[in-house]
């Protein structure tokens, strides 16, 4: 990892500040897999499956549901225990994080708001370099807290622990896709994968072109680029720093990796570990070669301004920091909140926003998966001691048919 302080660290966060999830290199082409897939269903989803999803060629692309409950018996106990334990903290913080209904009555006028569920939603689960059951479990958990009666499940070749874990929460509907030729699967229909309300979960850039493609037609959750990790940290401990940065490095060869300190000899201590650390990780060498940076800040308040403006993903602080901090998809506190912990099975999701995204919203909720539809009931009593505003606002709009519909209500009353 390289060293930035002074005006070269200062103009590293402005570049980083302003980065963004390039799709143009793709654009095109996604936008002929799509278009493809929408137009001719099935038969153009089966040949793109076939050509990069490992279909073969006499498979259907929906797993049989005993394939998935096959899967549960053949994998350890010890991870059946895992997921198990997984699975309710994940579910135990998606009902917290529920939003209510509620109702407030003043002057005869009552306003609300009431919760309904998404009819159908699909989940996209990575397959790629490793295979990801903890994504099913934080996209396909949330929604079933929520009450959405329909979730789908796409995943290019998933894998026996995939499978396992869709075996656990109960996924019956599960297609081996993957790529640009889910999305537009899950945005348009076909034959054998059916339309539904909203897209989440994370994916390569063709995924994430796919979904910014098809956003008019069908809701997303935002669109994710490679991971990204920033500690802030002047005081820490040098290995436990290190392992976060190495952790997170290890997900993508574009992982972005930035350590934040006002402490030169802390900075040089990260290195050290680091360089240990990732010795016999390439994955993780060759992020921290490409976008891996310690930035040497000349003060606290310097270190937490760069660390808003950067947005990022996952972000560990100190807890006396943690006042400061204004922008983040999801935040570590301590030295004993690794991101793995978020990753995994400490309860908040992982689908998280990139690219700076995290300016203005946080990580995947169950209110992803809500309606949250306002309501309001008046009384004459109540229209008639609103109706001279109403009245009034209407007129100096021009929409004499409105102040109309008001003044009918009460004239006669």
């Amino acid at each position: 990892m390289r060293t930035l302080e002074g005006d070269a660290a200062r103009s590293y966060v402005s570049r980083l500040a302003n980065r963004a999830e390039d799709l143009d290199k793709v654009s095109k082409r996604v936008r002929r897999i799509v278009g493809n897939v929408r137009r001719d269903g099935d038969g153009a989803l089966r040949g793109y499956a076939q050509r990069w999803d490992g279909l073969a060629e006499n498979q259907a692309v929906q797993v049989d549901p005993a394939e998935i409950s096959s899967a549960w018996r053949q994998v350890s106990s010890e991870f059946r225990s895992a997921l198990r334990q997984a699975a309710v903290n994940v579910r135990q913080f998606a009902a917290w994080q529920k939003p209510k209904a509620w109702t407030r009555t003043q002057n005869g006028i009552s306003v609300g708001q009431i919760i309904r569920p998404l009819g159908s939603v699909g989940c996209y689960v990575p397959g790629g370099r490793y295979p990801l059951p903890s994504t099913l479990l934080m996209t396909v958990i949330p929604a079933q807290v929520a009450g959405v009666k329909r979730i789908f499940v796409v995943s290019p070749q998933p894998r026996l622990e995939t499978l396992a874990a869709a075996a656990l929460l109960g996924v019956r509907e599960l297609y081996r896709v993957g790529g640009a030729q889910a999305i537009a699967a899950l945005a348009y229909g076909t034959e054998s994968i059916p339309r539904v309300d909203k897209i989440v979960g994370p994916g390569n850039v063709y995924v994430t072109a796919a979904k910014k493609l098809v956003a008019f037609d069908c809701s997303i959750d935002f669109l994710a680029g490679p991971t990204e990790i920033v500690i802030v940290s002047h005081r820490g401990k040098p290995l436990l720093i290190a392992s976060d940065l190495v952790a997170q490095a290890e997900h993508d060869p574009h992982a972005v990796v930035v350590f934040i300190t006002t402490s030169r000899q802390l900075a040089k201590d990260v290195a050290t570990s680091v360089t240990s650390l990732a010795r016999n990780n390439p994955i993780a060498r060759r992020s921290l070669a490409n976008k891996g940076v310690i930035l040497l800040a000349s003060s606290r308040y310097e270190a937490m301004d760069w660390a808003n403006r950067l947005a990022p993903e996952h972000i560990t602080v100190d807890a006396e920091d943690l006042p400061l901090l204004r922008n983040a998809g999801s935040v570590f506190v301590g030295d004993y909140s690794p991101t793995a912990a978020g990753d995994y099975a400490s309860g908040p999701n992982h689908v998280l926003p990139t690219g700076g995204l995290a300016r203005c919203r946080g990580g995947l909720t169950v209110s992803d998966f809500l309606k949250i539809i306002t309501v309001q009931q008046l009384t004459k009593a109540g229209l008639r001691g609103i109706a001279p505003v109403l009245e009034t606002m209407a007129k100096a709009e021009g929409l004499k048919a409105h102040a109309q519909s008001v003044r009918l209500r009460y004239a006669n009353a």
